[in-house]
């Protein structure tokens, strides 16, 4: 499909800056994408649209201090290096700034020289593997000399880095959070286990994949960053048995989406695995294990948009997207929130 067909306008003034005061008091459009129908709520409403045997599953992964500032060893040029993948012990799989001149051997020191790193393999678009040197815990090391990775479109640094985590983060790894989890607090949380509503978590740590821009024409050119995710044998147990009793299970977050597509899509069933996956989903794709997604409002043109317009419509979504401009909503990371529910008929939608 033609990239232009999931542009839409935006002001810049409605792409959110901070976070909300209270996590929960941000706005909440519900969409039934059966009947076509949208209420305009506050997210802690979404408590009257779950229901007792309801599964929520959430990305538990936690955002570490990515962004690292250094300097290149050989040229004193500066050099900026985000952490996107642990391969194996010390090395990373990093997307580099001024990559150009980051060769194989290349090495970059940061802070007072207490870390540094060699590019040992060199990857086109930035990317470096990266093998690091230091002494002593590799993640204390960067919770001194790094900073949060926020989005481009985000222009100034937070003041306290819990505001960039959701408040389940458990497993450190990513590179970016899971933003539409940042809408839920402990009360809240408790207020759907007290309904009967399910809690399942699994991990994705959170790469270039989730927020890579489109930079081909047609939809189908473009290949997906690969991410790890993990599902443990508890997860796929309760999931598969939800699914099984005609439960509906719910998605935190476009994350927790394509963890769990990936994963059902490749066994047939959920299964507990620590594997990659690159899925990409776009319309023609048919949900497999996904029944509704609670998800933020995303960047025109990004797989983002793609993934939420193969669960109810290009046509509808951008409907939903340009209601949503009109009636002020905040968009992107710290923004409002979306809940899609409903059946819908992936075999009769038109919009491809």
């Amino acid at each position: 499909m033609d990239i232009n067909l999931f542009d839409f306008y935006l002001p810049e003034e409605q792409i959110a800056q901070t976070p909300s005061r209270q996590r929960d008091e941000c706005r909440l459009m519900v969409v039934d994408r059966e009947n076509k129908v949208i209420e305009n709520k506050l997210f802690k409403d979404i408590a009257d649209y779950l229901h007792e045997g309801d599964v929520l599953v959430r990305n538990n992964t936690k955002v570490i201090p990515a962004r690292l500032v250094g300097t290149k060893v050989e040229t004193g040029g500066h050099c900026e290096v985000l952490l996107l993948k642990q391969l194996e012990g010390d090395r990373w799989e990093c997307l580099c700034g001024n990559a150009h001149s980051l060769k194989v051997g290349s090495n970059v020191t940061f802070g007072d020289g207490s870390l540094t790193c060699t590019c040992v393999e060199v990857l086109p678009e930035g990317i470096r593997h990266m093998e690091f040197h230091y002494s002593g815990i590799f993640l204390e090391i960067l919770d001194k000399l790094g900073k949060m990775p926020l989005p481009p479109y985000i222009k100034q640094q937070i003041s306290d880095n819990s505001d960039y985590q959701t408040v389940y983060a458990k497993v450190p790894g990513s590179a970016a959070a899971p933003t539409a989890g940042f809408h839920f607090t402990t009360e809240l949380f408790a207020k759907l286990r007290d309904k009967g509503v399910e809690v399942v978590d699994i991990t994705l740590n959170i790469g270039l994949g989730t927020f890579r821009p489109v930079k081909v024409q047609d939809t189908k050119d473009h290949v997906m960053h690969t991410e790890l995710y993990e599902m443990s044998e508890d997860a796929a147990s309760r999931l598969n048995k939800a699914k099984s009793e005609g439960r509906r299970i719910i998605a935190i977050g476009t994350t927790s989406v394509r963890t769990l597509e990936a994963n059902y899509g490749k066994y047939g069933t959920f299964k507990a695995t620590k594997e990659d996956t690159n899925i990409f989903i776009n319309p023609g794709y048919a949900y497999k294990a996904v029944d509704a997604i609670i998800t933020n409002f995303h960047l025109p043109k990004s797989t983002l948009v793609m993934l939420v317009s193969a669960f109810m419509g290009r046509k509808w979504t951008l409907h939903c997207y340009e209601t949503a401009v009109k009636a002020g909503y905040r968009f992107f990371s710290f923004g409002d929130g979306m809940f899609i529910h409903g059946a819908f008929d992936y075999a009769s939608n038109e919009d491809l």
